[in-house]
Order: C-alpha cells, then sequence, then structure tokens
C-alpha cells in the first residue's frame, strides 16, 4: 500500500522518478527529507539551509550514534532535496563524516559451505547456491528474470546492480537442471498470472511502455513471491519477487542447524566466500574485480587480507627462533 506524504514529499517523489531511481532509494530518500523536517520542527526546507542540514548530520552521528553509511545515505537524500528539488547548492558543509572502521568479512571455509547448504532444500537451497557460485548480493539473486540466465555460455547477467551498473558473473555448471526447474516453476505461475490479466512487476514504467511484456517469459523472476501486490509507480496488480527476508530467515535456521556458530554468518558471506576461493584457486584478482563488478580493485584486496596474502613470505619471528633451535 502507497503510503500517503504531504504535497511537498510527493513533489520530492516525483523528482526521484524523474530520474529512474530505484524504489529503494525512493523509499530511502523520503524517509530521510522526513526526518530532516521533522528534526526542525516541520520547517519547510525552502526556509531552511547549510546550516540546519549540518546541525540534522550532527545530530545524527553525535546523538543517534548512527553507521558511517547511513550518515551517508541521508546526506546524499538532502544534497538531492537542495540541488535537484529546491534547486539550491548547498556548498562546503564543512561537515566530516564518521571514518568508516574496516572489518574483515567472515568467509565460510568450503567444508562449512557444504554443511550449510545440507541443511537446506529446494528453492533456497538453490538460492545460496547461487550466491556461492556467481558471488551474487542477496538483492542481485532475488531480482533475477528468466532473461538474465544464459546457459549457453554458462553466465549470469546482474542488471541494475550496485552503482546502476550491469555485469556478467559465472553460472556453475551444476547448477543448470535445479535452474532450468526453477524457471519452469516461475514460468507456470506466470502462464496462471496471465489468465487473470497479471505479470511480474517491471523496473520505473517500462511495463507502461510495453503492455504486453508481462506475457514475455523473459521478463519472470527467478524466484517469485507467493503472493500478489501492487506496483508502487502505476498501482496494477503484479507478482514481485521474493523477499530476501524469506532467504535470511532460511540461512539463519540453517547456521543454527549446522552447527556453525563462531562466525557470524550473512546472506554477504557467500559471496566474500565466493571471492576468497576464487583467489585461492589462483584466479586473478582483476578477473574477480570484474565478476564482482568492484569499481576500485582495492575493494578486491580486502580479500587477499582474508587469505593473509598481503604480507606473503614474511614469516612469525617466533618461527625464525624455532628455526635457529629454540624450543618450549
Amino acid at each position: 500500500m502507497k503510503t500517503k506524504h504531504s504535497p511537498f514529499l510527493e513533489m520530492v517523489r516525483g523528482e526521484i522518478r524523474l530520474r529512474g531511481y530505484s524504489i529503494r532509494t525512493e523509499k530511502s530518500y523520503l524517509f530521510w527529507t522526513r526526518q530532516f523536517i521533522l528534526f526542525h520542527q516541520k520547517r519547510h526546507p525552502a526556509e531552511m539551509g547549510k546550516e540546519e542540514v549540518k546541525a540534522f548530520l550532527t545530530w545524527l552521528a553525535v546523538a543517534r550514534n548512527v553507521a558511517v553509511n547511513t550518515q551517508k545515505v541521508a546526506l546524499n537524500a538532502l544534497v538531492f532535496l537542495y540541488a535537484k528539488v529546491l534547486q539550491q547548492e548547498l556548498g562546503d558543509l564543512g561537515f566530516t563524516l564518521a571514518v568508516k572502521q574496516r572489518h574483515l568479512p567472515v568467509v565460510l571455509t568450503p567444508d562449512e559451505v557444504v554443511r550449510i547448504l545440507a541443511q537446506l532444500e529446494g528453492r533456497n537451497r538453490l538460492i545460496f547456491e547461487l550466491l556461492y557460485a556467481s558471488g551474487l548480493r542477496i538483492t542481485e539473486c532475488m531480482r533475477l528474470r528468466v532473461q538474465d540466465v544464459d546457459f549457453t555460455h554458462h553466465s549470469i547477467c546482474v542488471r541494475d546492480a550496485k552503482g546502476n551498473k550491469d555485469r556478467q558473473t559465472l553460472l556453475g555448471k551444476s547448477l543448470v537442471p535445479a535452474l532450468r526447474e526453477a524457471i519452469e516453476h516461475a514460468l507456470e505461475i506466470q502462464r496462471e498470472d496471465n489468465k487473470r490479466g497479471i505479470g511480474p512487476s517491471f523496473p520505473h514504467l517500462l511495463g507502461v511502455k510495453f503492455p504486453n511484456a508481462f506475457r514475455s517469459a523473459a521478463w519472470m523472476f527467478l524466484f517469485p513471491s507467493a503472493s500478489l501486490t501492487k506496483n508502487l509507480v502505476t498501482q496494477e496488480l503484479c507478482r514481485h519477487h521474493l523477499h530476501d527476508s524469506v532467504a535470511r530467515k532460511a540461512l539463519q535456521q540453517a547456521v543454527v542447524a549446522s552447527g556453525i556458530d563462531k562466525k557470524r554468518v550473512t546472506c554477504h558471506s557467500f559471496r566474500h566466500s565466493f571471492a576468497t576461493h576464487l583467489l585461492q584457486a589462483g584466479c586473478d584478482i582483476r578477473n574477480v574485480q570484474e565478476l564482482l563488478g568492484h569499481n576500485d580493485v582495492k575493494t578486491t584486496q580486502i580479500y587477499t587480507h582474508v587469505l593473509g596474502e598481503h604480507f606473503s613470505g614474511v614469516s612469525s619471528p617466533l618461527d625464525r627462533l624455532t628455526m635457529l633451535g629454540f624450543s618450549k
């Protein structure tokens, strides 16, 4: 159901959609715009400027102690509000975001991957096999459509990924039978939906531009939702993809059942494991960078820290003592 906003927030929504931003970004920007207005006792943003923006961001950092990424999203929302909606440049805010502390990613061993997958079955197992086989983010996996799977070249096309980029990644050959079965199941759902004039949801207004596309098998989601919903843009009844919370819940149960409780295992751990295990197998870091869709190889290099390769050739001083004849 569409949330009702003030005329001003509806205007902001219109500017966001005009530029083709994702629904997730739309929700986020509207949320932070509303929080900004409420923080300043419902003053209109046109009556405020960079000092009020700085005060709000400072409050988030000091009083709310929000994460660095949350600060960045709030800042991006307000920069969009002033630059694109109000046509007012904020200039230098004199505000420095907190420095994000680097954390090494949680990586599963091959044995741990096997143990977790053994606790999953059917659709849920296929989802996590895809995350590990192709290095997908969970949202990327949920948004996969039939046309994104190339059985001929054993590749997967990830569309409109982080940074609004498309990329190609690997398709594990062992997953072909399960994927074909999943596609047939999805298409059967589509055929039943089509009888009622319903089809999969489309990005932006693509369904308006191509009114019969909902009947095309290419546009059907690999993992369709069990229920129908209204398209947030057109308000037409459609079938969206499976929500990622379903997969997260299944993973949580599988991790507990597998006895792997000493690691904080998330959906993203399978993407981390994909990259790390490729590097361990001798894959060039530039290839891994491309498969993951990283802009900068420095982002991919975090996995060399997981492997310990950033200090390759350096031995512990205690080991040197042992070589010299020292013993306990």
